[in-house]
């Protein structure tokens, strides 16, 4: 066994002792990851929330949600790793946990943040080759997608009543960015409608996590933007980082047609 301290992408110094054999997963596009990387035996935990795939949710052992950790539960299992990020988990639970475990922690908010991030998790597991052709596909792929948008505004809601929107430094504008359109909302993070002013998208995207529009709301949006087009979209595609990018790929080059 060798012990190795390693960076994460919050720039904590996380003390590792490998090879990892007990991992438990905080988030639901890293648990995909782990599982693009093969890593059956190795992850003994994820949270409810973490539904791909299919038979990891419904065989592998569930510690809560992404907000609400069980923590006794998790440090029960004892890990010798456990992966979170900075926004899906809170501070308090994750400075609860890394006091007894190894917490590896994320901060994806940029394209090129994703790609460290699977190079870093690939990193962790001897995982190098597929994760240079994870991440080679990946940017060959989008590279051919960056005029879908053709510069057209789009404000993407995440959430109604009250209703939020995606703002700048977060990693759904970055996607969105991407492929080409441009964010009408300047703000960082997710502000809310209200505090916007003279808005005139050319699309409102109303996505399907973590707040569940239906085709109910779309007259309500559409009188609160007359001249937008409204379109529901696939939050994971604009949300998931990791592997998840690969079908992303494919769901956008198909989009608004």
């Amino acid at each position: 066994m060798t012990k190795k301290v390693i960076i994460d992408q919050m720039q904590r110094s996380v003390e590792l002792t490998f090879p990892l054999k007990r991992i438990v997963s905080l988030v639901p596009s890293q648990t995909e990851l782990l599982h693009y990387f093969g890593l059956e035996q190795e992850v003994v935990a994820i949270t409810k929330f973490c539904i791909h795939p299919k038979n990891w949710h419904a065989k592998k052992q569930r510690i809560g949600g992404t907000k609400k950790l069980n923590i006794d539960q998790i440090i029960a299992l004892k890990p010798d790793l456990i992966i979170g990020n900075k926004e899906e988990n809170t501070k308090e639970d994750i400075s609860i946990l890394e006091k007894v475990v190894p917490v590896w922690m994320s901060d994806v908010n940029t394209f090129d943040a994703a790609l460290d991030f699977i190079l870093d998790i690939g990193s962790l597991f001897g995982k190098i080759e597929i994760t240079k052709t994870l991440n080679t596909e990946i940017t060959s792929r989008f590279q051919k997608l960056e005029t879908i948008g053709q510069g057209r505004s789009v404000l993407y809601f995440i959430w109604d009543e009250p209703a939020f929107v995606v703002g700048k430094n977060t990693f759904i504008d970055a996607m969105i960015s991407k492929i080409g359109f441009t964010n009408v909302c300047k703000a960082d993070r997710y502000p809310a409608l209200a505090d916007l002013k003279n808005i005139n998208p050319d699309f409102v995207f109303l996505s399907s996590e973590p707040f569940p529009f239906s085709e109910n709301h779309s007259k309500k949006f559409q009188e609160l933007f007359p001249s937008s087009k409204i379109i529901f979209v696939d939050g994971e595609m604009f949300s998931w980082y990791g592997s998840r990018m690969l079908l992303a790929s494919d769901y956008f080059k198909s989009f608004l047609k």
